[in-house]
């Protein structure tokens, strides 16, 4: 028997509940797998709506639905934003007192709770499972589900434990979402999750809106200067490989009069919560990180995601420029790196507690993200290959807006190989580079290089040409950095091939940006080309009432209204309940707790701009 799309009682939640007229892309086949009493594995973009999946599922199914999630600011912020859209939601977690708990799980026993957030320490207790079994669970929702797998970017053992749910709830279909999974994640996470016994849907993972751009390092700090000069005002994420450099850049930027804040592992907690409420609250915040902060973090007007490092894998790279444009908006995500950041990357590796084949394809991931970082064509390309996702040129990242040329490589990569191999195998780059050059420092005369053939031969290029050509040759594979030594330079098999005249190097010459590039303004900071000035102007004010809405409620803003309804309510202009009612992200909850208020402020602001007022 066929669907009836408008009579559903999935579709008349979507509207009265959350204000939405039909489903984003991938949604709607999510739930209807749940309301048939399958299990599934959903893969989808950050932003693209996953948690609709399950909170539209448990509302039509009734009873009482148990979701796992990593973070308590996470589980706040989602059991905040249902219950303004008249949800009966609960968490039980460490961050609140006894009491708190215990009149919530009064209230999940009386049956009084749809939705019960719960992190996966406290629900794989043996009293808590007892506790929840003797209850009508009809739903189980496992959110940032990649934390179940070990080949996951953020693998939380204690994630392992919810394989056993089956045992417990054999009979209640099992929701596992995440945004980043690559082919052998999801194998992984089907495999421990559901003994292989479930619907695998994937959405996609581009995020066209995100402009991709990666450039070497030379002077971090000012290049990272640069590039928020063309975001004054936005607010975005920095992030950086430690808490020192979290600290240090996080001073620079106050200095220079940018409103940064710091946030790693080693702060104070009350400090830490107080920089992450500030940047979910107050407009322009820039956060300035270790990857300690994101996870769960849904703040949708994120412009901007800044890396001053190379990240740890291409899932985590993806994962963390995700937290950016989730409103839709055009945003931006920048990285720099060198190759001091790729032999950090493999110490990490070297150093991690894991076995070998862990180890090996932590090495395999690390060579994927270097890939991508040298790649002289479409980096979306790159990207999304990675994840298995086919995909034209995107005209959307910097290889695309200012195509590189490549220049034949082989005599450069032969030079750098023979001075590699005459010095034996042992030395790092900056040393490879003074005997190209011909530089006469101690370190070379008492090794005798300066008596080498290759001594000088590459003086008309300079050290940060011959730098790039280096770590090209690594990120092809054609040295390796010796990472148990102190990262010396060996030739592989295949350098050895180019050596030998059997084997061809292309590389691109590293160049810094033009002047106008720099100074370009960037698609960020245009303004939404969908107002007037009036619209605009009626915008600001719906902004300011979110805000001061938001902060008395003690919740983000956009758990009040999205800006994407800001944007519908400053176009429609609604001056009664009815045509209120029909902006988007409006339900009826809202509807009847915030429409007086919002119509009030579109009607004052309406009468101002008439000129009555």
């Amino acid at each position: 028997m066929s669907r009836n799309p408008e009579t559903a009682e999935d579709r008349r939640i979507l509207r009265d509940v959350f204000g939405f007229e039909d489903y984003r892309e991938g949604q709607e086949p999510v739930v209807q797998a749940l309301l048939a009493g399958h299990n599934a594995l959903a893969v989808m973009p950050t932003g693209s709506g996953k948690s609709l999946c399950f909170q539209v599922s448990a509302l039509v199914m009734g009873g009482l639905t148990i979701v796992v999630s990593p973070l308590v600011a996470l589980m706040h912020d989602q059991v905040a934003a249902l219950r303004l859209a008249g949800v009966a939601a609960e968490t039980i977690n460490s961050s609140r007192e006894r009491s708190e708990n215990v009149a919530a799980w009064r209230r999940v026993a009386a049956g009084d709770v749809r939705l019960l957030y719960l992190a996966p320490e406290r629900l794989m207790t043996e009293r808590m499972l007892a506790a929840l079994s003797k209850l009508p669970v009809s739903l189980i929702a496992i959110d940032e589900a990649h934390c179940i797998s070990q080949w996951g970017p953020a693998f939380r053992p204690d994630y392992e434990a919810l394989a056993n749910l089956r045992e417990t709830f054999p009979s209640v279909p099992i929701a596992a979402l995440t945004a980043t999974a690559d082919q052998a994640t999801r194998r992984d996470i089907a495999e421990k999750l559901f003994a292989n016994d479930a619907e695998i849907f994937i959405a996609g993972f581009d995020r066209p809106n995100i402009k991709l751009a990666v450039e070497m390092r030379r002077n971090g700090n000012q290049q990272l200067l640069a590039f928020l000069e063309r975001h004054r005002g936005a607010s975005g994420i920095i992030y950086c490989l430690s808490r020192k450099k979290t600290e240090s850049v996080s001073r620079m930027l106050t200095e220079k009069g940018v409103p940064a804040l710091p946030y790693h592992a080693g702060m104070d907690k009350f400090e830490r919560d107080s920089n992450q409420d500030a940047f979910m609250t107050e407009p322009g915040r820039i956060m300035v990180a270790t990857i300690a902060f994101g996870m769960g973090i849904d703040k949708p007007d994120v412009r901007f995601v800044f890396h001053t490092d190379l990240p740890g894998s291409m899932e985590a790279y993806y994962q963390e420029i995700g937290r950016a444009g989730r409103d839709g908006q055009p945003a931006e995500a920048h990285m720099l790196y060198g190759l001091d950041d790729i032999r950090m990357r493999r110490v990490f590796i070297e150093q991690e507690d894991s076995g070998d084949d862990r180890r090996r394809r932590e090495h395999q991931r690390l060579d994927a993200l270097i890939g991508y970082c040298e790649a002289a064509t479409c980096r979306r390309n790159t990207l999304l290959a990675y994840f298995g996702d086919d995909s034209e040129p995107c005209g959307n990242c910097d290889t695309c807006l200012d195509p590189v040329e490549l220049k034949d490589g082989v005599a450069v990569g032969q030079q750098a190989l023979s001075a590699v191999t005459r010095t034996g195998q042992r030395f790092g780059a900056a040393h490879i580079i003074d005997v190209l050059r011909g530089t006469e420092t101690e370190k070379i005369r008492s090794s005798r290089h300066d008596e080498l053939p290759t001594f000088g031969v590459g003086a008309a290029l300079s050290k940060d040409a011959w730098r790039s050509i280096i770590r090209q040759l690594v990120a092809g594979s054609y040295l390796r950095l010796d990472i148990e030594g102190y990262g010396g330079l060996n030739a592989t098999p295949k350098g050895n091939a180019l050596l030998q005249g059997n084997e061809t190097f292309s590389y691109r010459q590293d160049t810094m940006p033009a002047k106008a590039a720099r100074t370009k303004k960037s698609k960020q900071s245009e303004p939404l080309p969908t107002l007037d000035d009036t619209g605009n102007a009626l915008l600001s004010v719906l902004k300011g009432l979110r805000l001061r809405l938001a902060k008395e409620r003690g919740v983000p803003a956009y758990v009040v209204f999205s800006d994407r309804t800001l944007i519908d309510m400053a176009q429609r202009r609604p001056l009664d309940a009815t045509a209120f009612a029909e902006v988007h992200g409006v339900g009826d909850t809202k509807l009847r707790d915030f429409g007086d208020i919002f119509l009030q402020a579109i009607s004052d602001t309406e009468l101002t701009s008439d000129g009555y007022a």
